[in-house]
């Protein structure tokens, strides 16, 4: 498996994100004033209001240096606490509460986007990016906290839930790779196998489940 220098999976092999309508009533409106004051982290609105991105659950000051937010995924708040009220998690960059972000938080963020997102393409740049911190820092501070990298924590989420589906759907090998994240099928297959010790055929046998496509044609053995 080839590693960037960061310790993280190239991008074609770790296989980034849902709006909802941003309200528009009384002081939690996005203005256009408020929309500019996020775009050029614009500390005078600091004491102003926060926002919040949907999305990853991440709130900010209009200071934040973050990259900027899609405009639909963000919600407005006039104080830190409405937002911790509500589910969402300081950002470790900017610290709205005004106190640094403990690591074990800061992974809890990344590990539930993860959870969420495992689906879509991942690397440490745009996991970084999500999470408001450099990919360096996001590197060892997962590698330290969790006691695995943010490779193998992704992988294994992910045959996990590979797992799942052979277990429990007749869907082909190569449609539950997809499912996954892992558009690459051999590549599946192989670290389906390193992690579990078997190929998703024979784990699939195991549990009562066939393997073959439509017709008759197993999608495992045409992918090795």
């Amino acid at each position: 498996m080839n590693h960037d220098g960061h310790g993280f999976a190239h991008e074609h092999e770790l296989e980034s994100f849902q709006p909802e309508i941003v309200g528009d009533t009384s002081d939690e409106r996005l203005t256009d004033e408020r929309w500019r004051a996020i775009l050029n982290n614009d500390a005078a609105y600091n004491d102003q209001f926060f926002y919040a991105v949907k999305t990853t659950k991440i709130f900010c000051r209009p200071s934040c240096k973050s990259r900027p937010p899609k405009k639909e995924n963000v919600r407005i708040f006039h104080a830190a606490r409405e937002a911790l009220a509500e589910d969402y998690r300081p950002c470790k960059r900017c610290k709205p509460t005004g106190q640094r972000l403990p690591d074990n938080e800061w992974v809890s963020q990344i590990t539930q986007y993860i959870d969420a997102h495992y689906r879509e393409d991942m690397t440490l740049s745009t996991l970084a990016d999500v999470c408001h911190g450099s990919p360096y820092h996001l590197h060892r501070t997962f590698k330290r906290v969790k006691g695995m990298t943010l490779v193998d924590y992704v992988q294994q989420k992910r045959i996990g839930k590979a797992m799942e589906y052979l277990a429990e759907t007749d869907k082909t090998v190569t449609a539950i790779a997809g499912a996954v994240g892992i558009a690459n099928t051999p590549y599946f297959i192989t670290l389906f196998k390193k992690l579990t010790g078997k190929t998703p055929k024979e784990y699939r046998q195991s549990h009562g489940k066939k393997l073959d496509e439509p017709g008759g044609k197993n999608d495992e053995s045409k992918a090795q």
